[in-house]
């Protein structure tokens, strides 16, 4: 007989057990646990036919008429679920830990196969992890400038073996308006949550987590609320460094994206940038003067992060002034910064 586990024994085990999430394919997009293979028992329409028949008629209808769409695919349901069970082992779930997981489940007990169901099922799980954001963490904010090396500097400091919280990786998105460039279509704000747990459980509460500063947005992202407010009570290391090396920054990280999706970018922030700016921007950009568009950029970032610096408790903001290219050097300096409130 297959086993209901809470929510924290269900993720204990996923670490070393496949998830398998029986919802609908489109349930499954929406946002599921960071890993899970979807494993539908229905399709989106199936799931659709069902769902009227038991408005309908009832719920005995509704399962005859399961039946009815699964009897031919319940063969293949036990080889694949032989095929990705760890030693004859695996997770269910479906939405409430209701019918589907449980049909699931008596299906692979029968056939052999030893499965454990989510109490609750997903929906538990995204109550649990909406509450773990509000756990505390000993953050360390990285911050700066745009071009100043913020993620070059956190992608050094996880070299060291310092817990490191990349938070535009996890979105796939810089944060700026040129952040998508280059990346992978973002998920929903619901399947960022569930990658932030994901990132956030993994790491040891006891130890500092160094993290990137980013406003609340990150594109179409957000930052949960109560984590985000964490982000904004920690300390800060602000990394000042010349003009010069910040727009040979840019002009590494941008030069290489077409002029024309580079205009696209300009033109999100043209009301804000101004329309004379905006002109000469893109003029620029056609001239294929990358130094003068990245002046232009850091001038109008420049303002937005001295005000959203405001925010912050000036006590817990440390500046340091880095003119190295040589980020071991700066990474060793950051972290004797550190050591006073870490």
């Amino acid at each position: 007989m297959y086993k209901e586990l809470n929510i924290i024994n269900f993720l204990k085990k996923s670490h070393d057990l496949p998830v398998l999430d029986v919802r609908t394919p489109d349930e499954f997009k929406k946002g599921h646990i960071t890993g899970a293979i979807n494993f539908p028992l229905f399709s989106t329409s199936e799931r659709d036919i069902i769902g009227k028949i038991y408005k309908v008629y009832g719920r005995n209808f509704a399962i005859l008429k399961g039946l009815e769409l699964t009897g031919a695919r319940i063969g293949k349901f036990v080889i694949s679920g032989k095929e990705m069970a760890v030693n004859n082992e695996l997770l269910l779930h479906c939405w409430r830990g209701g019918l589907r997981s449980a049909s699931m489940a008596w299906l692979f007990d029968v056939s052999g196969i030893k499965s454990h169901v989510l109490k609750g099922g997903y929906k538990a799980y995204r109550k649990y992890i909406l509450e773990y954001f509000r756990s505390p963490f000993r953050l360390i904010v990285i911050g700066g400038m745009t071009g100043t090396g913020k993620t070059d500097m956190l992608l050094k400091l996880k070299e060291k073996g310092n817990q490191v919280l990349n938070l535009e990786a996890i979105a796939h998105h810089k944060g700026s308006a040129f952040g998508g460039l280059g990346e992978e279509e973002q998920n929903s704000n619901e399947q960022f949550e569930n990658d932030l747990f994901s990132c956030l459980s993994a790491f040891n509460h006891e130890k500092p987590v160094w993290v990137e500063d980013e406003s609340q947005n990150i594109g179409r992202n957000l930052i949960p609320s109560a984590f985000f407010q964490q982000i904004l009570n920690a300390h800060l290391i602000c990394i000042e460094t010349d003009t010069v090396t910040r727009v040979k920054r840019l002009i590494r990280d941008y030069a290489v994206f077409s002029p024309e999706s580079l205009e696209m970018c300009i033109k999100k922030i043209s009301k804000r940038l101004g329309g004379l700016n905006t002109q000469v921007a893109i003029e620029s950009l056609k001239q294929g003067a990358f130094d003068k568009v990245a002046e232009l950029m850091l001038d109008y970032y420049d303002k937005t992060y001295t005000h959203s610096l405001k925010k912050r408790d000036t006590s817990k903001v440390h500046t340091i002034r880095i003119d190295s290219s040589d980020l071991q050097s700066a990474t060793d300096e950051i972290l004797k910064m550190a050591v006073s409130y870490i």
